[in-house]
C-alpha cells in the first residue's frame, strides 16, 4: 500500500479551486444552503469607543428614556453583547466587564426594598451616577461629531504651496505738468494750515491817553467830544484803543482837569480845560 502524506493532501487541495474557508477548512464547492453556523461569526466591539458608548447605543436603539432606564432589560442586552468579546479579546473585554458589574450592582440595589427614612428626603436613585456619566458622555460625543463634520486641513483638503519665480517689470506712473501743479497747491494749502500765530498783547495805558487829550486842549481850545476821537478813527485803531481813550476822558473829568458841557439834550458835547 502506498501512504499519503500531509503534503499530498495540500497539493490535492490546491489543485482544486477553493471557494471559501470555514473554521480554517477549505470549501471546494459552493454550499447548497445559505446557512452559516452562528459560531462562524464574531461580534467585534472595537466599533464602540468604550462601555459608555455601548450603553448609549443600546439606550438609543431601544428608545429608552435616559432618565428612566429599565436596568433589567439594559443589563441583559449589555451582557449579551459582551459575551462574544470575552473569547476574542480578553484585554478589550476588561473595561466592558467592569461596566457589566456596575450594571448588575445597580440592578441588585433596585431589587432590594428601600429602608424607611426618618426624614422626608427621597432615597437616592442607584442609577443617578450612571445617568450623570451617560449625559456628560453624550454631550461630549455630540460636540466631537460636530467638530468631525467640519473639514479638516490635510484630511479633507490640502493647502497648495507653490513657489513661482515671476519677475514683474515695475511700471512707473505717467506724470503730467498739471499733476505737479496740483501737488504744489496741496503743499501750499497744508503749509497755510500749519502756520504759527504769534499773539502780542498790546499794552494800553489810560495815563498816556490822558496826556494826549490834554495836549489837544492846550491853549484854551474847546473841542467836541467827537473831535477827541477823530485821530484814532482816521488811523483805523481797534475798539480797545477807543475804549481806553474814552476812559481817559472820564478820568480827566473825575480829577477836575477838564470840563464836559452840553447846552441841551442831544446837543453836541464840548470839552475844555479847567485853569
Amino acid at each position: 500500500m502506498t501512504g499519503h502524506t500531509a503534503d499530498d493532501s495540500v497539493d490535492t487541495a490546491s489543485a482544486t479551486e477553493v471557494y471559501a474557508r470555514l473554521y480554517g477548512e477549505p470549501l471546494f464547492s459552493i454550499p447548497q444552503e445559505l446557512y452559516i453556523p452562528p459560531d462562524a461569526l464574531e461580534v467585534f466591539l472595537e466599533a464602540f469607543e468604550g462601555p459608555l458608548d455601548l450603553l448609549l447605543y443600546l439606550i438609543r436603539k431601544q428608545n429608552f428614556n435616559v432618565l428612566d432606564i429599565p436596568m433589567a432589560l439594559l443589563t441583559e442586552q449589555y451582557l449579551s453583547y459582551v459575551q462574544g468579546l470575552e473569547h476574542s479579546s480578553f484585554e478589550l473585554a476588561g473595561e466592558y466587564l467592569l461596566m457589566a458589574a456596575v450594571l448588575i450592582e445597580i440592578k441588585s440595589r433596585m431589587l432590594l426594598p428601600v429602608p424607611k427614612s426618618t426624614t422626608d428626603d427621597e432615597p437616592d436613585d442607584p442609577r443617578a451616577e450612571l445617568l450623570r456619566r451617560l449625559l456628560e458622555y453624550e454631550k461630549v460625543k455630540k460636540g466631537a461629531d460636530t467638530l468631525d463634520q467640519k473639514p479638516w486641513r490635510e484630511r479633507d483638503f490640502w493647502r497648495p504651496l507653490v513657489t513661482a519665480d515671476i519677475e514683474v517689470e515695475q511700471v512707473l506712473p505717467q506724470v503730467e505738468p498739471e499733476d505737479l501743479v496740483r501737488a504744489w497747491q496741496e503743499i501750499l494749502h497744508r503749509a497755510s494750515l500749519n502756520q504759527d500765530h504769534a499773539i502780542i498783547r498790546e499794552t494800553l495805558s489810560v495815563r498816556d491817553h490822558m496826556s494826549q487829550i490834554l495836549r489837544q486842549l492846550q491853549g484854551g481850545q474847546t473841542k467836541t467830544f467827537t473831535d477827541l476821537f477823530q485821530h484814532h478813527l482816521t488811523q483805523g485803531d481797534p475798539p480797545a484803543i477807543l475804549v481806553v481813550h474814552f476812559l481817559a476822558i472820564l478820568e480827566l473829568a473825575r480829577e477836575a482837569l477838564i470840563r464836559v458841557t452840553q447846552t441841551e439834550p442831544y446837543a453836541p458835547i464840548y470839552v475844555r480845560l479847567l485853569h
